[in-house]
């Protein structure tokens, strides 16, 4: 089985597709000028939130319609994490091959002057984290999982 059709990879198959709308995301926003808007990266959220719960959902279909609560969030949350920590070092790669972006993150952010890349990009993996496993909370209260008695 592939990483795509294996049903125990849905957090790394699902987790490279939000890391690959993250990063088509940035590139259309900078190549647009729109980089230096950080409203929008709200919509990072979403783009996350629709691969936690595609997951969720695959997760489900793939598993006779069964999903424990507590494996559903731990799905959400490994998928969140490996899409999150995947765009972080595309960032590094992004920040360390076009030096003008970190030198405008230095000069415009008010924590600017204590930044470098591997500190900007690990500050980009953490907020990712925490905001899937925001979302992951939120959506699995959303998505049907078994009762306590079920198995």
């Amino acid at each position: 089985m592939s990483l795509f059709t294996d049903p125990n990879r849905i957090p790394e198959n699902y987790g490279l597709r939000i890391a690959g709308g993250l990063a088509v995301y940035f590139v259309v926003m900078h190549f647009a000028g729109l980089g230096h808007h950080v409203e929008l990266r709200l919509l990072n959220l979403l783009i996350q939130a629709a691969g936690i719960y595609f997951a969720l959902k695959k997760f489900k279909q793939t598993h006779e319609d069964h999903m424990n609560y507590f494996r559903g969030l731990v799905t959400g949350v490994a998928t969140g994490a490996i899409g999150s920590i995947l765009f972080a070092v595309f960032m590094f790669i992004w920040m360390k091959a076009d030096a003008s972006l970190m030198a405008s993150i230095i000069e415009n952010e008010p924590m600017g002057r204590y930044l470098n890349a591997y500190m900007a990009s690990f500050i980009v993996a953490l907020e990712g984290v925490f905001s899937g496993l925001l979302v992951t909370f939120v959506l699995i209260n959303y998505v049907d999982t078994d009762e306590v008695t079920e198995s």
